[in-house]
């Protein structure tokens, strides 16, 4: 029987402390009593966005093409904020590779509907010709559709729609609903299910964030943007190339200062508490129901266009941008907050992943290995609630670790004290071991360990790291980012018109293209409100 391994971690000289006792007694209960096997059977999801670009390189000004179906209600194939930024959405899997398969599929089934056009291959966009010619994504004539399209209008003014063509990838990750009566009883937590399962999801999220910092170390992979991306404002990048701006030791600048963040909300008193669900439900409601001196000159309704849907702190609850979001699926035009309050928490959704430009599917199966296994680290963690001082210490650890990760001389924050990122992700990647063997007993080839083990690999060697791969790779070959990117998008463009057709998939997806499109038509016959009327009727569901 494999038994959890103690870790005794070095505090200061001569003084011992055990920072894992809470995960160790986990594992082990786990363990002995015969039950560690439902660590395995969560469900795994993907979101991926990718920019559709010309062949010079510059944003695409078509709209989403009529084959891939409709935007507002295809479940698989969408966009995101610009009528150019594609998203693609797996459903939950029970396996990895099942997930994969769909979002390598989902993707050749668009290539093959492209003219001349190619996806980015990159998370930072390139030949951007300011905010204005980046077209905003279009929904329809339904109120649904003029919702979203209002919203991300009113994200443009707010936040600039430079800045809202940053492409991604998210995680959403659930356990095995059978873990949650066994963790239950290992605590002793006497209270109902669904309150063991709310607070286990908030612990999650607490640690995600705590150790998050390890994600844009290990898989970041935006340390050079095109100076178009800044479009001549002011800025400490240093100069690569006449057009390409970088840091030297970035590991992602999607998630640091020029990235996607609410630095301009914080001014506006939006803070997010993760003590627990109502709390968390309870700081969000605050935000999408207080006005905001800030947002109120951009007005609601001009030419008889909507700007914003509101002028609140939020305007709703999507506009929060944080690096993990514990999630509820809605039903119909359900609030987020609502279907939170009412069924609790389903999942997870971990949403600091750049866009991996090695790989043709923007990530890899070794990325989601580690991924998986992070994901229970940080479920059998301790997790206690987030104080103002570590509020603060998350915060700079992860604004340090985006733009100066690779720095062998940065030092993150933890618990007051100073620690070398080498030396805390030595100890994360050590303390994942065991939940590691757990993992693997029932896969072939250790897939979890060789994960880890590379991982560990790249906390040991920076220049392994793939932001150091891409900054070392256009030295070499004397590129900047533009041609870095180009590149490797017009090689992803030949694997996938080359990947053998799945019947299947290509049929799935044609299938829900066509039913996309009847569901809009429907939805746009039905309505009955004035979009006015709508809109007052969706912010007042209880």
């Amino acid at each position: 029987m494999l038994r959890a391994i103690p870790l005794l971690v070095r505090v200061g000289k001569g003084n011992s402390l055990n920072l894992y006792h809470s995960l160790e007694k986990r594992v082990a209960g786990l363990l002995d009593s015969g039950r560690s096997g439902l660590l395995l059977g969560g469900s795994k999801g993907l979101e991926k966005e990718s920019l559709r670009v010309s062949p010079d390189g510059g944003i695409a000004q078509t709209v989403h093409p009529g084959v891939l179906g409709s935007a507002l209600t295809h479940p698989s194939i969408t966009t995101d904020y610009s009528e150019a930024l594609v998203e693609f959405i797996t459903p939950p899997f029970s396996d990895i590779t099942s997930a994969l398969d769909f979002l390598q599929y989902a993707q050749k089934f668009v290539y093959e509907n492209l003219s001349d056009e190619i996806l980015w291959a990159t998370s930072m966009p390139c030949v951007v010709a300011g905010g204005d010619s980046i077209p905003i994504a279009r929904y329809g004539t339904s109120n649904a559709g003029i919702m979203k399209t209002a919203y991300r209008r009113g994200l443009g003014h707010r936040y600039g729609r430079v800045m809202q063509v940053i492409a991604g990838v998210h995680y959403n990750y659930s356990f095995n609903e059978a873990l949650w009566p066994v963790l239950g009883d290992l605590d002793r937590d006497g209270r109902p299910l669904r309150q063991v399962t709310d607070s286990g999801y908030l612990a999650l999220t607490r640690n995600l964030q705590r150790f998050g910092w390890l994600i844009p170390y290990l898989f970041g992979a935006s340390p050079a943007v095109c100076k178009s991306f800044v479009g001549g404002n002011p800025t400490s990048l240093l100069e690569f190339d006449s057009d390409t701006y970088y840091e030297p030791y970035a590991t992602s600048l999607r998630l640091g200062d020029i990235g996607y963040t609410n630095s301009k909300e914080k001014g506006v008193g939006i803070s997010a508490s993760y003590d627990s669900l109502d709390a968390y439900v309870e700081s969000l409601t605050r935000a999408i129901e207080t006005p905001s001196p800030i947002w109120e000159p951009i007005g609601i309704v001009k030419n008889g266009q909507y700007q914003q849907l509101n002028s609140n702190i939020l305007q709703i609850e999507n506009e929060y941008y944080s690096s993990v979001r514990p999630k509820q699926i809605l039903e119909g035009l359900e609030k987020p907050v609502l279907a939170l309050q009412r069924r609790g928490v389903r999942y997870v959704e971990l949403r600091s992943l750049d866009v991996n430009a090695y790989h043709p599917l923007g990530v890899s199966e070794e990325q989601l290995r580690f991924l998986e296994l992070f994901m229970q680290f940080c479920l059998l963690h301790e997790s206690p609630p987030i104080s103002i001082q570590e509020r603060r210490e998350i915060d700079q650890n992860m604004g340090g670790v985006a733009h100066r990760g690779r720095d062998p001389s940065l030092y993150l924050l933890r618990q007051g004290r100073e620690i070398r990122l080498r030396q805390w992700a030595g100890e994360l990647c050590e303390a994942m071991s065991t939940i590691c063997e757990i993992l693997d007993k029932h896969e072939s080839g250790r897939p979890y360990k060789a994960s880890l083990d590379r991982q560990r690999a790249l906390v040991e060697d920076p220049d392994l790291t793939p932001s150091a791969r891409m900054l070392k790779e256009m030295r070499e070959r004397g590129e900047g980012f533009y041609h870095f990117a180009k590149r490797l998008s017009q090689r992803h463009h030949s694997y996938f018109l080359t990947l053998e057709p799945n019947v299947q998939f290509e049929q799935l997806f044609r299938e829900q293209a066509a039913h996309s499109m009847q569901q809009r038509i429907e939805m746009e016959a039905a309505d009955e409100l004035p979009f006015a009327d709508f809109l007052e009727a969706y912010f007042a569901q209880q």
